[in-house]
């Protein structure tokens, strides 16, 4: 496997009168450009790739994004929720409950119980 994580980040674009509001006017790509960069900084991209997506149909939610292969989704996401999505989620394995999006059709139940695999550090060290 290539990559162990994929975060996509909704970069959608709607008109600003559209009710649900859009991921791309709220600064979508802004902060999918410092995630890819901190990523990068850290020495992750092998492991970790983060793209942007259309629309995730979570846009009234904030900026919004999912992490594959857990499909944990995150709302309202800003610049200063990036570390703790990369310490947090990406590293440690854990949920971050603050973020999660807590609407049914995103199955938040199916989460209760779930584990996600962190990032193997000493395996990145190898490779590096």
């Amino acid at each position: 496997m290539r990559f162990k994580k994929h975060i996509f980040i909704c970069t959608n674009i709607r008109p600003p009168e559209h009710p649900k509001g859009s991921c791309g006017g709220k600064g979508a790509e802004e902060l999918r450009d410092k995630f890819k960069k901190r990523i990068a900084e850290l020495g992750l991209s092998k492991f970790v790739r983060v793209n942007s997506a259309g629309c995730l149909d979570a846009c009234e939610y904030g900026i919004s994004l999912v992490i594959y292969p857990e499909a944990v989704w995150y709302g309202g996401v800003r610049e200063e929720d990036i570390e703790k999505i990369i310490n947090e989620h990406l590293l440690e394995g854990k949920v971050i409950e603050t973020l999660l999006i807590k609407d049914e059709k995103f199955k938040p139940e199916l989460m209760k119980n779930l584990k996600i695999e962190p990032l193997n550090h000493n395996q990145k060290q190898a490779e590096d």
